[in-house]
């Protein structure tokens, strides 16, 4: 279902994070006129969970520099959220803001609830500032992500979206060729 959803315009929600101390709300129109990740994962205080959360953590001012406002997912409540915040040390690291979705709004929303355990895949999502879908990744529960493999999507992502007839080559990295589509490459690559 989730590959069904590339350039598709993400849905409206509104949600209560934990966010530097304070519980803000969050809908769809934050997500606008910026880059954005929303990263779901299954719950707080589980075991693969903040391994991803501190990696993701740890490239965030990189994200930030490149416009990029990241939004972690998990259908616990804002509450859990502060909760591990201030009991992890690898949780206390994040800056992003840490959305709770207890009924699974926006789980469902981005096609990753789990429905017969109420919890969320690993699926990671990047959103161009019109609210558009460009890069989907889910992983079943036991695999963590790669936030240097996910900078390195919203670099290739940031890139097409701003030369227009390019794309970029598998493990692309900012500054090599990309690929100009035409008659002339059939068959050459």
């Amino acid at each position: 279902m989730s590959n069904s959803l590339i350039n598709t315009k993400i849905k409206p929600f509104t949600a209560t994070a934990y966010h530097n101390g304070d519980f803000t709300e969050v809908s769809e129109q934050d997500l606008l006129g910026k880059w954005s990740i929303v990263f779901f994962y299954p719950a707080d205080f589980t075991f693969v969970c903040p391994t991803e959360l501190g990696d993701l953590a740890d490239h965030y001012a990189k994200l930030q520099e490149m416009g990029v406002e990241v939004y972690s997912v998990s259908t616990d409540t804002h509450f859990t959220h502060k909760a591990w915040h201030d009991a992890s040390d690898t949780i206390k690291k994040i800056q992003f803001p840490m959305i709770g979705d207890p009924t699974g709004q926006i789980t469902r929303n981005f096609g990753v609830m789990i429905e017969e355990e109420g919890l969320a895949l690993r699926g990671t999502f990047v959103i161009n500032p019109e609210g558009e879908i460009k890069v989907i990744e889910t992983h079943d529960l036991g695999i963590g992500r790669s936030a240097s493999e996910l900078l390195r999507k919203v670099q290739a992502a940031q890139y097409i979206a701003t030369h227009d007839g390019e794309v970029c080559p598998a493990s692309w990295q900012p500054g090599e060729e990309t690929l100009a589509p035409s008659l002339d490459l059939i068959g050459k690559i």
